[in-house]
């Protein structure tokens, strides 16, 4: 399987002639093609290894991601299992991968010109060290951005250098390996390439180079035309340089009639080598930690955030309850959350954020938890809600518990945009009803009614009598593949009709109102009504609980268009969900120009006045050919009309861009609606989360990671394309790091201002953590608004790139029998020895190839004896060492049954280092 996927993805990378190594959107052979080459075949490596280790056979029922993910979850997964949080994951990765041609559009190390080619390989191999930092401390998002670029840099070098030219066919390992030289760099002046009169020659690389095999790479004058006498030029249309003898240039980026040759060798050894850097990740991840970073698993993260303070026992109660029946009642299926996050708050303190993937674990962190202190009525609800929007990875479920309002209200924006940026849903279960004491705390109930709406969770305030009733909705909200059907939000409230449709994949359909003096009606394609007073009626089933009104329909329930009319005066919502492996995601994102035009995510609100650019990845149980778009549209959500001129153009990787000419004043959701031709019905899908418009335009980037105690700075530029004048500027962080950044910027309309943020990580920093950071800029009259959010991982400074070490000691297989119809009955032994030299020692060892048992020293042994036990059935065998850093070493061994005596420990040394994997094999 995964050959067959390799060898399809790989001739849709080379096929036609289109561009490579530009972002996406650029066809279908670009740095996003050969990234997700890559991934794909990692990924279903990986699975394959997992399954085997768990004893099932994986076997996916095509090559679609959505097949993929449930093969790879194994015979738990027996339902609907979303491929959405792995299709995030890809497209995070992607992003990351293309913003290097715009947010480093002039530097050269990040592309590999100019010769930068130490300076480039720094940036691989201190990026892969990030990369398995943020992994070990769980901090995939990070990890995931940090891939992306540096898959981009890897890539760039065999097209921006004459690597392929020089008749190389594999990646060249050394970039990947600082602690391997990089040598035959042609000297600083050193001619390197002919003069091409046309611009356009095959290979203007000088013989004397080739024949030398000298390493040069293309010079790129974005602003000038200046290069040194007698080098190569990178070439194309936006390099200013390719006009100044000699003429020309060797970039492969794009295929050409003149190129064709070269181009097709850059994109196979590029994906090669991006397969090499995500094996030794990998291996220094383990299976499961690879496969957590790229979003494969059952079902959502669960995450509770508890007010802790001596009020709230009964709400504790309940919460232990609830997280109890959780647990029990959706262990060991398809519905098991992935992982379970616990936050607890009072005043002055919140946190720290609890973790784990063991269900039993968390039964026992939420058993210890106790009420204690309060008196002093508002809490820091909005911290403790800050942590775990930040420490849970994106459309996360986040359940808050309290019976105060928020002492942290000043936090409320800063909360709005990383709700936006991670679209988690946040639920609030709000008891009892103290008041504020100061009118000085402008907080009420209603903020965090306002939060739920953003984020489209629910405000459910109840007694704390009704709260076992309301806390069922955390057992429908959690569960795999839960999509949106319908989202409304009327304020004020009015007589409203709401059409929706109902498709053949859904299952487990409810329906949410919350507000007070609610009456409405459901009416079913037949015809069939049921109002809100039949508790138990012909659709469905109705709970009423607070302010809140939950209907499940029944479970044969009809396909076709349904409506639900609603009479209130009184402000209300209407939410309706499902599962079904038919969802979608998006981002807003805007057009970037340069030398390699892309498409990038916007950090933040869109811009009002403009037409709005989406672009969407929809999925379907068969992947994305199981199902057409008819239209993708934005919908006020106090409306029940939507935005629908759009126009949808293929993007290639099953992406489509949408551009929506009229965006809506007020709040709004994507509304997408089409047909799933496995079923041959109507379908229709919604996000959660509400965005609006802003005039306000923030960019900014992150450029590495960040030393502990060391000072780091984040330059920024704000735009206003309303009034001009002073705009607010605030910056906060979720580890409270000390910043300083200015607190406003005076702008010119239409004229972007730079600034620079800095922040310091104290010394003691753990490598691996992760920052968010929010900035947010307001207008002079405080009515506009736009923010970006930014990931920064903190890394110790490394000076370990050695390896762990293998020595063959000894091997013994004398009685491996030829035939291998009796091999079972047999065994054989390997002794080796391991080290880490002057390392920070190994941290684990790992059977990756063989059947049988091993057993090894203490590894906090400068020496790791390892004593291995095969099966004879198993001729080629294969571990793994990985140091404390994240060094991966490999050994490998085969043997011949009955070959001769037992081999001597010279004869069987193999040093085995970072990367060896491909020579190994061969």
């Amino acid at each position: 399987m995964a050959s067959l996927l390799g060898i399809a993805l790989l001739a849709l990378a080379l096929s036609g002639p289109t561009t490579a190594f530009v972002p996406i959107g650029g066809g279908t052979s670009t740095h996003i093609s050969m990234t997700g080459t890559a991934l794909l075949q990692t990924v279903t490596e990986t699975c394959r290894a997992v399954a085997e280790a768990s004893g099932h056979e994986f076997k996916p029922t095509g090559p679609s991601p959505e097949e993929l993910v449930q093969a790879c979850l194994g015979p738990k997964a027996t339902g609907d299992v979303s491929g959405a949080k792995f299709h995030t994951a890809l497209q995070e990765i992607y992003v990351q991968n293309g913003l290097v041609d715009r947010d480093f559009v002039n530097s050269a190390p990040h592309h590999f010109n100019s010769e930068a080619f130490q300076e480039g390989r720094a940036l691989i191999v201190e990026g892969m060290v990030a990369i398995k930092a943020s992994i070990r401390s769980e901090n995939f998002k990070a990890a995931r951005g940090t891939l992306g670029r540096v898959l981009h840099t890897l890539q760039d070098f065999y097209s921006h250098s004459n690597w392929v030219e020089l008749g190389y066919e594999e990646p060249h390992e050394n970039l990947i390996r600082l602690d391997l030289p990089l040598d035959n760099l042609a000297g600083v002046a050193e001619p390197t390439c002919s003069h091409c009169s046309s611009g356009t020659c095959p290979n203007p690389i000088l013989p004397v180079i080739l024949e030398k095999k000298l390493l040069t790479s293309g010079y790129m004058g974005i602003f000038s035309d200046a290069k040194p006498k007698g080098k190569c030029s990178h070439g194309g249309e936006g390099d200013l340089s390719s006009d100044v003898v000699p003429r020309g240039g060797i970039s492969k980026d794009e295929r050409r009639p003149d190129n064709h040759v070269l181009h097709d060798a850059a994109v196979r050894v590029a994906t090669v080598a991006s397969r090499q850097l995500l094996e030794d990740i990998r291996l220094a991840a383990g299976d499961n930690g690879f496969l957590r970073m790229m979003g494969i698993a059952r079902s959502s993260v669960v995450c509770f955030v508890i007010d802790t303070t001596g009020s709230m026992s009964d709400d504790i109660g309940e919460a232990k309850r609830v997280i109890h029946l959780l647990i029990e009642a959706k262990k060991g299926t398809q519905d098991e959350p992935s992982e379970y996050i616990l936050v607890p708050f009072n005043d002055p303190a919140f946190g720290p954020v609890f973790r784990t993937t063991d269900p039993d674990q968390m039964k026992r962190e939420i058993s210890a938890l106790r009420p204690t202190g309060g008196g002093d009525y508002p809490e820091m609800c909005m911290s403790g809600l800050q942590l775990a929007l930040t420490g849970a990875p994106p459309s996360s479920h986040i359940y808050v518990f309290t019976d105060a309002t928020a002492k942290d209200i000043h936090l409320k924006d800063t909360i709005v945009a990383l709700i936006r940026s991670t679209k988690s849903t946040v639920s609030f279960f709000m008891t009892g009803s103290r008041y504020r004491k100061r009118r000085s705390l402008r907080a009420s109930f209603q903020d965090y009614k306002d939060l739920a709406l953003t984020s489209g969770g629910q405000a459910i305030q109840v007694s704390k009598g009704e709260l076992s009733q309301a806390t069922e909705i955390i057992l429908d909200t959690s569960t795999s593949a839960l999509v949106t059907v319908l989202q409304r939000d009327m304020n004020p409230g009015k007589d409203e009709t709401f059409p929706f449709t109902l498709d053949e994949s859904l299952k487990n359909v409810t329906i949410y109102i919350t507000g007070t003096s609610i009456t409405f009606t459901l009416t079913n394609p037949s015809g069939v009504s049921q109002s809100h007073g039949e508790a138990s009626g012909n659709l469905g089933s109705i709970q009423t609980v607070g302010n809140l009104r939950r209907m499940s329909l029944n479970a044969q329930q009809e396909t076709g268009s349904w409506q639900i009319n609603i009479k209130s005066r009184e402000l209300y919502t209407v939410k309706i969900t499902g599962q079904s492996m038919i969802t979608f995601i998006y981002d807003f994102v805007e057009r970037f120009g340069g030398p390699h035009p892309g498409y990038a995510v916007l950090s933040g609100r869109p811009q009002a006045g403009q037409p709005a650019n989406l672009m969407v990845t929809a999925m379907g149980r068969k992947g994305p050919s199981s199902i057409s778009i008819e239209d993708v549209g934005l919908v006020t959500v106090s409306s029940s009309e939507g935005v629908s001129n759009s126009t949808l153009t293929e993007m290639g990787n099953g992406e489509i861009l949408v551009t929506v000419d009229a965006v809506p004043e007020g709040e709004f959701v994507v509304f997408l609606r089409g047909q799933d031709k496995l079923s041959n019905s109507q379908y229709q899908r919604q996000s959660t989360t509400l965005m609006s418009v802003s005039r306000v335009n923030i960019q900014a980037a992150i450029s590495s990671s960040v030393e502990p105690g060391e000072v780091f700075e984040v330059p920024f530029s704000v735009i206003s394309r309303g009034a001009g004048g002073p705009y607010a500027v605030n910056a906060r962080n979720d580890r409270t790091f000390p910043m300083v950044f200015p607190s406003s910027l005076d702008l010119l309309s239409g004229e972007y201002a730079n600034a620079t943020l800095s922040i310091t990580p104290p010394e003691d920093t753990p490598s691996g953590t992760d920052v968010t950071l929010t900035i947010e800029v307001k207008s002079p009259d405080g009515i506009d608004n736009n923010y970006i959010v930014l990931t920064l991982s903190v890394v110790t400074k490394i000076t370990d790139f050695q390896a762990p070490r293998c020595e063959i000691v000894s091997v013994l297989y004398d009685n491996c029998p030829q035939d291998m119809s009796v091999c079972d009955l047999f065994e054989w032994d390997l002794l080796a020895n391991l080290t880490d030299g002057n390392g920070t020692g190994i941290d684990s060892i790992a059977l990756r190839q063989g059947i049988g048992n091993f057993t090894h020293s203490p590894l906090s042994d400068p020496v790791v004896r390892a004593q291995f036990r095969f099966s004879c059935c198993s001729r080629d065998v294969e571990f793994v060492a990985v140091d404390k850093i994240g060094n991966v070493g490999k050994c490998y061994h085969s043997i011949e049954p009955n070959a001769g005596p037992a081999l001597s420990p010279s004869s069987s040394l193999w040093l085995c280092l970072l990367g060896s994997v491909y020579a190994a094999r061969r």
